[in-house]
């Protein structure tokens, strides 16, 4: 067991459910770490980061209160809606620490050409998008939190792979295929649950 016992909300990306996190919850389980891992509803991309982080903030609220010390780990998307919670529903005076894997947090090229309507949930991770260059203009809502970032430069979802880490804190490339395989490789899943646990 690690020096860390605090649950850990795991927050999945788009075009995921809660199960893509199946490699990482064994291993989780094997440390008895608690975690909670509800799927979001993206609907294609549809919905909008902030309706997302709204659901999300009800969920936390409803499972861990206002008042405990949890850390939260996001997937691709699941980074972004994550950030936007600790900043825009005050997530950041509950969270000691935030592992950000393989998010677009300065936008990707996949979603540049993707109109908001429909799909304004992709849209919003366009490189300079309104939404990222608000969330990030300022960073204060990471100051007191361990900030760690984990992806792979060979990432065509979330591209420039090398970009997708978060303003503060430190990063670590892993040489890992596929942007997908950040929550399926075991080399990548041991190297994120060493820094969940310690």
């Amino acid at each position: 067991m690690g020096s860390n016992n605090r649950p850990i909300v795991l927050i999945h990306g788009l075009w995921n459910t809660s199960d893509i996190f199946k490699s990482l919850t064994r291993k989780l389980d094997h440390y008895s770490i608690e975690y909670f891992a509800p799927t979001l509803q993206h609907n294609f991309g549809k919905v909008s980061i902030i309706e997302l982080a709204n659901f999300l903030n009800e969920l936390i609220i409803n499972k861990y209160g206002l008042d405990n010390e949890i850390d939260l780990l996001g997937f691709s998307m699941g980074g972004i809606i994550g950030s936007y919670w600790l900043k825009n529903f005050k997530g950041n005076k509950i969270i000691k620490k935030f592992i950000s894997v393989g998010s677009p947090h300065m936008g990707t090229l996949t979603a540049q050409l993707v109109p908001s309507f429909p799909l304004k949930g992709i849209s919003e991770m366009k490189i300079n998008s309104k939404l990222l260059k608000d969330l990030y203009a300022s960073n204060d809502f990471l100051e007191d939190i361990t900030c760690i970032s984990f992806f792979t430069n060979w990432d065509l979802m979330v591209f420039p792979g090398w970009k997708a880490y978060l303003p503060k804190g430190n990063k670590y490339s892993l040489n890992i295929l596929k942007h997908k395989n950040l929550m399926k490789n075991e080399y990548a899943i041991n190297e994120i649950v060493k820094k969940i646990i310690y």
